[in-house]
């Protein structure tokens, strides 16, 4: 992981997702690139000065830290493409604003935008999650969200290993959801196994199968069972049996975990 990219609005939401983008950028060693996209170009200036202060403030903090921030102008979603065509970006890092617990997060129309537009990585960071608590031992479980279908792309996953590798004893559980009385292909058990050796030897990683007609449902019921969970990461697809792009936008639109969004297609 060489790059994080981390667009802000100045909102409490952006500003949490950015200790969660600076501290992962900090134990990768990795360039923090923090924007901001700006429409009205009144105020551009004064964005100008939140910019630095954000900088400088984020330098001081976190000691040792590669961290550049600059100001574009122009629609959102097209800008905020040209510039992961230029910085190529491993991973980008946005905030939702919601409530706490598992009551329905409000995510932002500019994060599911970045979701179903781009094809890189993003953490969704819910408002009321806490780097601290991430980072924390206590909160060392990931939960790898599967429909266990073939990958296209077998590095699709890399980027959760990475971050995996920064998070203090961690464990992996991949998870999979399906109705009752059904049993898993051959396929099936394949690709799960297959899913469980990416992360072995390095960390210890488990197979969880939780039996429920909705997908959304069966995760969570698992999730408030495990307190000890810190990140969830799916998989978004065009097509699928179980986890299709609607899917990760709902669960981003319910966790308040940060959730890794990965794309099972070359960037």
């Amino acid at each position: 992981m060489k790059t994080i990219l981390a667009p802000v609005d100045f909102s409490a939401a952006s500003a949490n997702a950015l200790l969660f983008a600076a501290e992962l950028s900090k134990r990768a060693s990795a360039r923090l690139i923090v924007i901001n996209i700006l429409q009205n170009r009144e105020v551009e200036e004064e964005t100008k000065n939140k910019l630095t202060s954000l900088e400088s403030d984020l330098k001081e903090s976190f000691g040792d830290l590669k961290c550049e921030s600059f100001l574009a102008h122009g629609n959102f979603i097209a800008t905020l493409r040209k510039i992961i065509k230029v910085q190529q970006p491993d991973l980008i890092v946005m905030g939702t604003k919601g409530a706490s617990g598992l009551k329905k997060i409000l995510i932002g129309s500019n994060t599911v935008n970045i979701i179903a537009k781009t094809m890189v990585p993003v953490l969704v960071i819910p408002e009321v999650a806490r780097f601290e608590s991430f980072l924390d031992k206590g909160k060392n479980k990931i939960v790898l969200a599967t429909d266990l279908g073939s990958l296209e792309n077998e590095n699709a996953l890399e980027i959760l290993k990475e971050i995996a590798m920064l998070i203090i004893q961690p464990i992996v559980r991949v998870l999979s959801v399906r109705p009752k009385n059904t049993g898993l292909s051959n396929l099936g058990k394949s690709e799960r196994a297959f899913l469980v050796s990416i992360f072995n030897p390095e960390i210890e990683t488990k197979r969880i199968t939780i039996f429920s007609s909705n997908v959304i449902s069966g995760i969570n019921f698992y999730l408030n069972r495990n307190m000890d969970v810190g990140l969830i990461a799916m998989i978004a697809r065009d097509s699928g049996n179980l986890i299709r792009k609607h899917y990760t936008r709902e669960m981003a639109s319910y966790t308040h975990l940060p959730l890794l969004v990965l794309h099972d297609a070359e960037i």
